[in-house]
Parts: C-alpha cells; sequence; structure tokens
C-alpha cells in the first residue's frame, strides 16, 4: 500500500532539508543534474513576453538568480514546500522576487496572476497530480504556459518502475511518486481545460513539455 498524501509531502521536506545547504554545490549529485535543465528553461521562456512568472517547486531560488538578470525588470515568485529551501533561497536578496513557503498543489494566488508557470524536477514528487494542474489552469492568464522539465523514460520501462519499482520502494521510506508518459500529462491537460502544447523526450531522460492556457 503506497503512502499517504501526508507522508509523501513529509519525506519530501525531510529528504530536501537535508538538500538545501548543497543543492547548488559543484559536486551535488543528483542535483547536478537537476541543474542541466535550466538552459532549455531559459530557451523557452525568452519565446515569450511576459510579466510575471512563477516557479513551483524552486529549490534555492538557481533559475529565477539567472532569470533576474536576463530580466531584472520582470516580477518573480519562487514557491517551494521545503522550509529551508526558501530559507537559502532568501538569503540571495534577489530584486523583484518573492518567495514563499507553500504547496504546489494549492497555489495561494488569484486568478489569472501569471503568464508562466515553470516546474522543474519536482512533478514526479507530487501525490496529486491534478491538483496542481487545476491550480495552474487558475494562476495562468489567457495564453498562458507552463513549462514543466521532469524525469521520462519509455513506455515499457515507465510501467514497470511505475506499477513495480515505486511501489516496492515506497515501502522503504522512497519518496517518488510516478514517472509521467505523454499520455499521463495529455490526460491532466484535458481533466485542466489545459492543452499539451508540446512533449519531447531530450537527452538525459528528460521530458520537456509546455502546456498552454
Amino acid at each position: 500500500m503506497r503512502y499517504s498524501t501526508k507522508k509523501f509531502k513529509d519525506l519530501s521536506k525531510k529528504e530536501f532539508t537535508k538538500a538545501a545547504e548543497r543543492y547548488e554545490w559543484k559536486n551535488a549529485g543528483v542535483y547536478k543534474i537537476c541543474r542541466a535543465d535550466y538552459p532549455d528553461i531559459l530557451a523557452e521562456i525568452k519565446k515569450e513576453d511576459f510579466s510575471d512568472l512563477l516557479d513551483v517547486w524552486c529549490w534555492t531560488g538557481p533559475i529565477l538568480s539567472l532569470l533576474t538578470q536576463e530580466f531584472p525588470d520582470k516580477h518573480y515568485v519562487g514557491l517551494d514546500l521545503t522550509p529551508k529551501m526558501i530559507e537559502v533561497a532568501q538569503k540571495k536578496k534577489l530584486k523583484n522576487v518573492e518567495f514563499i513557503v507553500w504547496d504546489a498543489e494549492d497555489l495561494p494566488f488569484k486568478e489569472n496572476s501569471f503568464d508562466i508557470v515553470i516546474c522543474s524536477q519536482s512533478f514526479h514528487h507530487y501525490p496529486n497530480p491534478q491538483k496542481f494542474f487545476d491550480c495552474v489552469f487558475k494562476v495562468l492568464r489567457p495564453w498562458g504556459k507552463l513549462i514543466l522539465r521532469d524525469m521520462h523514460l519509455w513506455k515499457l520501462l515507465s510501467y514497470f518502475v511505475n506499477y513495480i519499482e515505486l511501489p516496492f520502494l515506497n515501502r522503504l521510506w522512497y519518496w517518488d511518486v510516478r514517472i509521467y508518459t505523454k499520455s499521463d500529462l495529455q490526460k491532466l491537460c484535458d481533466n485542466s481545460w489545459l492543452t499539451l502544447e508540446s512533449f519531447e523526450h531530450r537527452w538525459m531522460l528528460k521530458l520537456h513539455a509546455v502546456v498552454r492556457k
């Protein structure tokens, strides 16, 4: 039997509290692989005119640090479930950036608040992904977009991981929830009145998806 929503989130906070201080170190192991997403995310952002951007599960704010250099006059919000991640991010004192501790599945913003939402290498930790997509629909402005980067495996392997490996590992206090396929994301989008504009399998077992309101 898999964990409750609270258990998954508590395990994530425990793990990422330990990771917060070293997340941006040069030798940060798997987190260094996470940071390899940033050039592709920046390239996707540059395709859009925007005023307000939300980074969901922002870690220690590395993408927002890059964005404030590239687009210093924009408004940014970084949100993370783990207080220690936000504590480290706030020490950077980034201009035009607000950091908050909050849950990605219950975004605390008004309708039509952002032009872009980004979510990098955290989606596989969300126990209720549909709630996140519903929130994205709410907070995005019309024609706004979600840039989603996450782990990706070929269909047969993803089936093995989702239905055999992860249920077993979850019994050993492992906090990953699911690896998503294109059809998974399509269903999430359809249920939230969003459009899956593009879905790509990129290097290092990564998915790169663009979702449009």
